[in-house]
């Protein structure tokens, strides 16, 4: 059985977010918004979208902002309860091109039990900084994957089969915020899941809003990056004994 739906991780975003809902619902997808703790102005856009389509968006409720890792986690177990079999994860500030949702859905159903995760394609508007800086953290996912499996670990557009998922948190401690979309997807990936890399076209936020706060987040990846430094020591056999079956598959 396939049984999909979209999460949409929502925090103060109230000016682009409405635009996202409606392209997702034209798909024809059910949607979980988590609203992490927003202020009065955004809780009043999402109450808003979600009495205009009661039946196809559902609304989790944060009293406190908790993080971007925590606000997904919230909507994979509301999808958990809700029977949902895969979870597509895609921001609420417009970045993501809600045009390839068909793209990730298919892949998704054609690879159950894969992590389908978007890699992006900058338009021009992309500064060099950022686009260079991410590449520090591709050597370390490489470095803690053994491989190149993962070819871009930070990117917020991806589908997950909800069962690994809740397999996976129930005995690990995630990442809580702009930590999250790296530690999961590696740990996933110890997990023995595939992962399916896909391009997909990534934008500016419509809103220019951004909640990545430098000292702190920057402090979190890296000790991020750490625990999965030693983390992967101990399973290097095992991953190097499946990158040497993957590449007799090959």
């Amino acid at each position: 059985m396939f049984k999909p739906c979209v999460l949409i991780p929502v925090y103060n975003h109230e000016h682009a977010v409405g635009a996202v809902v409606d392209a997702v619902l034209a798909h024809g997808l059910p949607c979980i918004l988590v609203d992490d703790g927003s202020s009065a102005a955004c809780a009043q856009v999402l109450d808003a979208l979600q009495a205009a389509a009661p039946t196809q968006i559902a609304l989790v409720r944060h009293a406190g902002n908790r993080g971007k890792g925590e606000a997904v986690l919230s909507g994979f177990r509301q999808a958990a309860q809700m029977a949902y079999t895969h979870l597509l994860q895609i921001d609420a500030d417009g970045q993501h091109s809600v045009a390839d949702i068909p793209q990730f859905m298919a892949q998704a159903e054609r690879r159950p039990q894969a992590v389908i995760a978007g890699y992006p394609i900058y338009d021009e508007s992309v500064p060099a900084l950022r686009l260079y800086a991410r590449y520090l953290t591709h050597v370390w996912v490489w470095i803690n994957t053994l491989s190149f499996a993962i070819r871009d670990s930070m990117c917020g557009f991806r589908a997950y089969p909800v069962a690994p998922v809740m397999s996976l948190i129930a005995r690990q401690h995630i990442g809580q915020r702009m930590n999250f979309d790296t530690d999961i997807v590696v740990r996933l990936y110890w997990d023995g899941l595939d992962i399916v890399n896909l391009a997909t076209r990534v934008g500016y936020p419509a809103d220019g809003v951004s909640h990545f706060r430098v000292w702190r987040d920057n402090v979190l990846i890296t000790l991020m990056h750490t625990c999965l430094f030693f983390g992967m020591l101990w399973r290097a056999p095992r991953l190097l004994a499946r990158n040497w079956r993957e590449a007799r598959l090959r």
